[in-house]
């Protein structure tokens, strides 16, 4: 497992691990939850363009990770559908619509992305459109897919990952063949923004009713 080399981002991960233990007290032990700390570093940093607050960014990774299994596992109630939403890099497609869901939905639903070859940062222009809509997307990343919210989610939407997109038993899937915003002008991603719009409003009626 790769170690963080900056002395500082040691620290944080550490007390990041420490306080995520005792969340997590009575569900994982200190030791799994200080590994998915430093192993969710170890895997964003394989890809981030900025290492600002790479330590931090793996944090909240890892608590997602670790709440995502122990919904998998039945330590925590699941009291809202969960939802993962999938391309290649977690750059454009699923992260448009996970935020667009997110959204409409509110805390009707638990949403979550991931790429299988997630890229470094989230699109300019994909963030640029969903701020048109009044959506902040400034903090999000680019998330490795892992077993972890695979197990936990309810509903697998894929979006053009074709062999590598997660095969789980008890999902039920959708795939969405939604053009890559990647190579698209600004008019361009606001097409595909207004397509994943309609098929995300569309999916949240199915999960309400």
């Amino acid at each position: 497992m790769t170690q963080p080399t900056e002395t500082m981002d040691t620290h944080v991960l550490s007390r990041t691990a420490a306080h995520l233990a005792e969340r997590y007290a009575g569900i994982f032990s200190p030791e799994t939850v200080e590994r998915y700390v430093f192993e969710s570093y170890a895997t964003l940093s394989r890809t981030a363009r900025v290492r600002t607050y790479l330590a931090a960014t793996a944090g909240h990774f890892a608590d997602d990770r670790l709440r995502a299994l122990a919904q998998s596992q039945g330590k925590i109630d699941k009291p809202v559908a969960q939802v993962l939403f999938v391309c290649v890099h977690n750059i454009g497609r699923s992260q448009i619509a996970a935020a667009l869901l997110a959204h409409h939905a509110g805390n009707g639903v638990e949403v979550r992305s991931a790429g299988s070859l997630p890229g470094a940062e989230v699109h300019p222009l994909v963030v640029e459109v969903l701020a048109e809509r009044g959506i902040d997307l400034t903090g999000a990343f680019p998330k490795p897919l892992t077993d972890d919210v695979v197990r936990a989610a309810d509903y697998v939407i894929t979006m053009g990952c074709g062999d590598a997109c997660p095969v789980s038993p008890g999902k039920r899937y959708l795939d969405w063949g939604i053009a890559d915003p990647s190579q698209e002008t600004l008019e361009g991603v606001r097409e595909i923004v207004e397509a994943i719009d309609t098929r995300v409003q569309a999916l949240w009626d199915q999960i309400r009713n």
